[in-house]
């Protein structure tokens, strides 16, 4: 079969490859050696194996913690941010709804609104000429002086009295 660049018709071609197949028969096996297995009692490791093994346990063991302590930490301080943001958020609502009380405590102290409030809700009216009653008071002063001295004498119980003897003799 030719190689060509167009192919006519539906099917499709074929793809030649760039290699002879060998056949199975022509490779040449290698026979398999047996190797006895040593039991585990009869291995030696020298000392310095053991010793490069328990090192590099040690490490991996202390690698493994330093980033779980190091995870836990960020953990801790995700949560605090967290936390603080939080916080912030619920100040600046309350700054915002402080203000909006101030801005209405400002507006409800202006007279003209008093008297609005007054007149709509609770159904007040101005007085008039007619209503106003003139009332003349005596020139007498009632205010006591602080040099007149009022003594009240209370009531006292006779044990009371019998120890006011007793310590006034």
């Amino acid at each position: 079969m030719a190689k060509s660049k167009y192919q006519y018709g539906t099917s499709p071609r074929k793809i030649e490859p760039d290699y002879q197949r060998r056949d199975k028969r022509e490779t040449k096996q290698k026979p398999l050696r047996v190797v006895k297995e040593i039991p585990k009692q009869q291995v030696k490791i020298s000392n310095e194996q053991r010793k490069r093994q328990v090192k590099t346990t040690f490490l991996i063991i202390g690698l493994f913690l330093l980033l779980l302590t190091i995870s836990c930490r960020n953990s801790q301080i995700d949560k605090s941010f967290n936390q603080i943001q939080e916080k912030k958020k619920q100040l600046s609502i309350l700054q915002k709804e402080n203000e909006q009380l101030k801005v209405g405590i400002e507006n409800s102290l202006n007279p003209s609104v008093i008297e609005k409030i007054a007149r709509e809700e609770l159904g007040m009216q101005k007085l008039s000429t007619k209503q106003t009653v003139y009332i003349t008071l005596p020139k007498k002063d009632y205010v006591e002086s602080a040099s007149e001295k009022i003594i009240l004498e209370e009531e006292k119980s006779w044990w009371e009295e019998l120890l006011d003897k007793i310590f006034n003799f």
